[in-house]
């Protein structure tokens, strides 16, 4: 996602998700200031960016049924309307800050050239939490096969020999992940 992009998305946010949800009549939560209540917005504006117009009424929509307070008059707190963004719209990966600061650290480099990034991804896709030793040791374990298949493939078209269309297909999907991983890692960098 570009700045502009990015700025036309913060836009949305504000359109199609706060004005809706202050229109209703939700107040800042009690427990902030204006400020801190600003603050959260904007922030919520910047990570929310991402989502299209339909999931961003959709999120207002269950963020109304979820108000906060006694009252249930509140706006709802960043961390329940980030979780329930997340279920109606996952960030893409180049739009998750985790994941683009894991493919930016050596960690993610190293899965990129050793052939493990597939599933490095798959695991912060779905853990969204920073891999510890063990978790890395359990994904290039979970990856070995497919890193030994992906060698005998390319040692065999290397050799110019034809591979079956379904090993074809697995192989360019593999390589077209590694590749989008490689992107992220360049995108994280460069933040």
């Amino acid at each position: 996602m570009d700045r502009a992009e990015q700025v036309q998305g913060e836009q949305q946010v504000i359109q199609f998700l706060v004005e809706p949800l202050q229109r209703l009549g939700l107040a800042k939560p009690s427990t902030l200031t204006i400020k801190q209540f600003d603050e959260m917005v904007a922030e919520l504006s910047q990570k929310l960016a991402y989502m299209s117009r339909t999931n961003l009424e959709a999120l207002a929509e269950t963020a109304a049924a979820n108000a906060g307070g006694k009252e249930q008059d509140r706006f709802p707190i960043a961390l329940k309307i980030l979780k329930w963004a997340a279920d109606i719209q996952p960030p893409g990966d180049d739009a998750s800050p985790l994941i683009r600061a894991v493919f930016a650290k050596p960690l993610g480099r190293d899965a990129v050239a050793q052939g493990w990034a597939p599933e490095l991804l798959a695991e912060l896709r779905q853990s969204r939490r920073w891999p510890t030793d063990y978790v890395v040791t359990r994904i290039k374990q979970k990856a070995d096969d497919a890193v030994r298949q992906l060698q005998r493939m390319d040692a065999a078209v290397g050799q110019g020999d034809d591979l079956p269309p379904e090993q074809l297909v697995w192989r360019e999907r593999r390589l077209a992940i590694t590749a989008r991983c490689a992107e992220i890692a360049t995108l994280g960098s460069n933040a």
